[in-house]
């Protein structure tokens, strides 16, 4: 069934519902694009009740089990607000690939947070990410997300302004902000923000975002500035305490990320460069290593060399365009102390190279 098909012009008036509990039980795929288009209609009637027979409700379940990836979309996208549906299979729907839960995830009043917890723990980090840009948070899975402190879920709360986020928890938020740099610019924003965590926040944010704490707290940056001479040396006399750039607990939950993430046939190309934007470079190195049928510690090498070339190949073998290259290096590059080095010519203006030519590049480089 194509997209087009999808959106064949809606039933003139909702069919019986005898009529749809035989189509749910036929198996042909013209009885699913006629069980789909009465679906529809019924969501564009509204039944007047806030209750669903059970026989409808068996509809519903029905088709979101057996029916097809266009069709689930399509529902999730029609039920996404209605306060009548079926929570089970509103639930069934928010567990689906991120495509079909995002409407659901984003806007269905009949998700409850014991609901969304469960997401946050069997759903992957781009259902993580919806959940915590989700209207109206509550204030036990805000509390949930701060404690996994999953750089990208928790940036997506700080951006949430309608998300019940305690004086506690919004602490929590700039005490990571100190390793996860994506938090500043939204926390520094933050309604809920305080001028006493404001000012420690000061010490570690950059030039700009101290002018923007400035404009809007009385901050006295006199007394400030030894904080800040403390800190620099800290950092530098490695007495700083923060979490270490390798750190095992980490390693391991982006390695299992990324095995669930290829289990399921969503890792892709493109969610290397994802990554990277999230400044999350141990996961890049473990879903390109995977990609590309690498090990990690080929990767690794590739990220510490001279040259940039035997990177690209890796990146071209995990099917990442040679026209994206040269600016996920430069994105790279910042969250690697400048490596891979600038040595050697471009290679990937030379013209395009097959998967297979560039993993056979990458290995010659980095076994050799």
């Amino acid at each position: 069934m194509t997209v087009a098909q999808l959106r064949s012009p809606p039933l003139a008036s909702p069919p019986a519902i005898p009529d749809l509990l035989a189509l749910a039980r036929n198996p042909s795929s013209e009885a699913r694009e006629r069980l789909l288009l009465g679906v529809i209609a019924l969501c564009d009637a509204r039944p007047p009740s806030g209750e669903l027979s059970p026989v409808l409700t068996e509809i519903f379940l029905t088709l979101a089990k057996q029916a097809e990836r266009e069709v689930r979309k399509v529902l999730s996208q029609r039920l996404a607000q209605a306060d009548w549906a079926p929570p089970a299979l509103i639930n069934v729907l928010a567990l689906d690939e991120i495509e079909i839960a995002r409407p659901v995830l984003a806007a269905s009043p009949l998700l409850q947070d014991d609901d969304l917890l469960r997401v946050l723990v069997e759903a992957t980090l781009e259902h993580q990410i919806e959940i915590a840009r989700r209207p109206n948070l509550g204030g036990r899975v805000a509390d949930a997300i701060i404690d996994r402190g999953e750089p990208a879920t928790v940036t997506a709360l700080a951006f949430n302004r309608t998300a019940e986020i305690s004086l506690e928890g919004l602490r929590r938020l700039v005490e990571q902000s100190r390793r996860v740099a994506a938090l500043r610019g939204p926390l520094t924003r933050h309604p809920r923000m305080t001028e006493q965590l404001a000012a420690q926040m000061y010490q570690w944010v950059g030039a700009a975002l101290r002018q923007s704490i400035c404009d809007r707290f009385q901050v006295d940056e006199t007394k400030l500035a030894p904080l800040i001479e403390q800190s620099v040396y800290d950092a530098r006399s490695g007495t700083l305490v923060a979490i270490p750039a390798n750190d095992p607990d980490r390693d391991e939950m982006e390695r299992r990320l990324v095995t669930k993430l290829q289990a399921s046939g969503q890792l892709r190309a493109g969610y290397l460069v994802r990554a990277i934007r999230e400044r999350r470079l141990g996961l890049f190195v473990y879903a390109l290593a995977a990609l590309g049928g690498f090990s990690v510690a080929h990767i690794r090498e590739a990220l510490a060399a001279r040259s940039p070339e035997a990177l690209f190949y890796a990146c071209a073998a995990a099917g990442v365009d040679r026209a994206v290259y040269p600016a996920l290096l430069t994105e790279i590059r910042l969250l690697n102390d400048g490596l891979p080095g600038d040595a050697g010519a471009p290679v990937w203006t030379r013209g395009s190279i097959s998967a297979t030519s560039a993993a056979r590049s990458f290995r010659a480089l980095v076994e050799g």
